[in-house]
């Protein structure tokens, strides 16, 4: 795999502000929404219509909270270099680019794919305090970590 450099502080900006825009997003729909709902006219369905869009209305609220944790969660997450897999660490195997920071999921930056995970996950949990050259097996598939930034 050639080696390529990665700034770190770039990749949690980026982080970030993705967080920041699908709360954003989430915000002017569930406005959006609530504005409809107060348009509804009373009709024959109106009380299984207005219901439905208040249980909408419920399971986007929880997304908001949900998003806002990774928000907080994210502030927590360190920026400083590492020899050592911890929070915050960029881990590079050689099959994957590992950001652990938040339960995010895939995501690419500057043409290159990355998972951010959460430092809870399974294959974080695995990686924690391993460096350069340690290997492991998750679900039968063995990687290699090749960087740690």
């Amino acid at each position: 795999m050639e080696k390529i450099v990665f700034e770190k502080n770039n990749i949690r900006d980026y982080v970030k502000t993705v967080i920041a825009e699908k709360i954003e997003r989430l915000k002017n729909f569930i406005e959006f929404t609530l504005e409809a709902s107060r348009d509804i006219k009373k009709t024959p369905k109106y009380d299984s219509m207005r219901e439905e869009m208040q249980e909408e209305i419920y399971q986007m609220q929880r997304q908001l909270s949900a998003l806002n944790d990774l928000k907080r969660n994210m502030a927590k997450v360190l920026n400083n270099s590492t020899e050592r897999v911890q929070l915050g660490s960029l881990v590079i195997t050689n099959k994957a680019r590992f950001y652990i920071s938040v339960s995010l999921g895939e995501f690419f930056f500057e043409g290159d794919r990355f998972y951010a995970i959460s430092a809870e996950s399974p294959m974080a949990k695995k990686m924690m305090g391993m460096k350069p050259g340690d290997e492991f097996t998750l679900n039968k598939i063995h990687q290699k970590i090749i960087e740690v930034l």
